[in-house]
Order: structure tokens, then sequence, then C-alpha cells
């Protein structure tokens, strides 16, 4: 009977070993090929659930052309998050991947103290609102005040090759940033247009972080899209995904993003950070095929464009 429910609520996803990889262990095809993460390859052997040729596999198994190699997956049987009512905004959907366009003053997953009102809440109920049961996958987050594209996996094997894609860079994301004063200082100190400064966290307030000796690499690119005397536009791109780089790589350049109270100061015309996840390119997970999924400037930022367009 238990056989049975483990059937019922699971699938064999299946790939047929090409010539190239004769020869090639099985973790290692699992990990290279079918994009299976390490986490969900550690679970899959411990349940027996990797099979060649129709029989249960381990990792050393040393593979040749023509073998079928198949793995278990099972249906989502919980949100992994409590659903909670909440708006979402959905800028682009199908089986496999969702992207939603988060607000300001929102956490995307729930993280420390804050276990409600997340972006991860009001997704899964959205989703239980369609009765369906999908566990909530965020590939990346953005700080509470950051607006924008936020990407989920709806299923585990997307989960997977989208983690890949953003180990390899493959996963690419896009930002727009009002900053302080007309751009100037930034071109004149980084004129490649790339800031590549060690991020550290500051040693006497853990909650910042800052650029210092002995950090973890940060590459930040930018371009300035639009130039003011008050406020500049920067279109921006990142190599690596340090906490708050955009923020602290700016603002160590003397160009703050506006209204960043952290690394800058108030701004009376606007109240967070001016920071925006404008847009996401990746790969199809099933498909293969290139998606661009963009997300238009939120009000509070088009006021600071606006200011921009009228000088």
């Amino acid at each position: 009977m238990k056989g049975k429910r483990r059937e019922k609520n699971s699938s064999l996803k299946k790939y047929i070993v090409a010539a190239r990889y004769d020869g090639m262990e099985l973790e290692q095809y699992l990990k290279e090929v079918m994009s299976v993460s390490a986490r969900q390859r550690q679970k899959l052997f411990f349940s027996r659930g990797v099979y060649v040729n129709g029989s249960s596999a381990h990792t050393k198994r040393v593979l040749k052309a023509g073998d079928m190699v198949a793995i278990r997956q099972f249906k989502d049987t919980s949100y992994g998050v409590v659903p909670e009512e909440g708006r979402v905004e959905v800028l682009y959907e199908d089986a496999e991947v969702i992207v939603l366009n988060k607000p300001a003053g929102m956490l995307v997953h729930p993280a420390g103290q804050t276990s409600t009102g997340t972006l991860a809440n009001y997704l899964a109920y959205y989703f239980k609102q369609q009765g369906q049961v999908v566990t909530i996958r965020p590939l990346h987050r953005l700080d509470r005040d950051t607006t924008g594209c936020v990407l989920f996996a709806k299923t585990a094997g997307a989960q997977g090759k989208l983690e890949a894609m953003l180990a390899t860079g493959q996963l690419h994301r896009k930002y727009g940033a009002v900053v302080c004063g007309d751009g100037a200082l930034l071109q004149e100190k980084f004129p490649a247009g790339t800031i590549n400064l060690p991020i550290g966290r500051n040693p006497l307030q853990p909650n910042r972080r800052q650029v210092m000796a002995g950090g973890k690499e940060a590459v930040t690119h930018f371009e300035v899209a639009k130039r003011g005397s008050r406020y500049s536009l920067l279109q921006l791109s990142l190599e690596t995904g340090r906490t708050h780089q955009i923020r602290v790589h700016l603002a160590h350049a003397g160009c703050p993003v506006a209204g960043d109270r952290m690394y800058g100061s108030r701004s009376r015309d606007i109240r967070r950070q001016a920071l925006h996840g404008r847009e996401l390119e990746f790969l199809h997970p099933a498909s293969g095929e290139p998606v661009v999924v963009k997300a238009p400037y939120p009000e509070d930022m088009q006021v600071l464009l606006d200011i921009i367009d009228a000088e």
C-alpha cells in the first residue's frame, strides 16, 4: 500500500545517455546533464529514487551510451510557508516558473522574526486559490524596500536548473537605481562602468555591509541612462549577489542611491531607497528558450524620473 501511495504521488523523469557521456559517473550525470541540485541528489540517492535501466543505482555507477537514467519526482505536498491572503502582481507564469513584481516594504520570504506578510506567504495563497499545492521556491531575493522582479520555481526540477544558471551567471538580473547627483563622479572613478570591490560585514553593525579588504568578491556593472543635476538614473547588472551590493558599491563611490537611509541619507522625494529589479533574463528550464521579464518602475521612483526629465 505504501509503495502504491509513493507511485501515485510521484513520476519518473527519464533521460537516454548520449554517446558523449559514455563513462560518466551517475551523480556527475545528474548534476551536469539533468541539472539536479546537490540537495536533491542527496535526497534521491538516500531514498533510492535514481534508476539506471529500471534498477535502483548508486552514485558511482558508470554509465554507458544508450542507458536510460530515471529519477523519481514527487509532487509537492505543502507550500513550505503559511498561505496568507494578499495581493500578488504576476509578471510571467507557466507550468515551471512564476515571476512576481515585489512591492516596497515587504520581504521575499519569512526570515528572522518575520513569519507572515511576505511575498512567499501571498504567493502560497495565490496557488491555494487555484487549487494547487506548490512549494514556494524563491531563486533569489530583494531587500525589503527594493521593488521589482522576483523569480520562483514551481517544480523541484525547475529549481535545480535555475539554481545552476544562477551559479554560473546564466540568470541575468538587471536593476534601475536613481542616485544622488549627475553621475559624473561615478564615471570619473570607474570609467569602464564596472565596480569591482570586495564587500564584507561591518564588524560594529552586523546588519550593514561595507567595502573592505578581505571581503567577498563583488562586481557591479553600470551605465548612466539619464542625467540630471539632482538625480541620475543608472542601469545596473550584477556578476555577484552580495547582500546590499548595489547600495554599498554606489555609496562607497560617493553616489548613493536616493532615499537610502542606511548607506546614504533621507530624501524629501522618496521614502525608501530608489532601487528596482527592472528585468530578469533566463533560459526556460523546460524548453531552453530565452525568457525576458520586465517590471515597470513603481510610482515613487517615477516621481524621481519625472524630476530628471524636467531638468
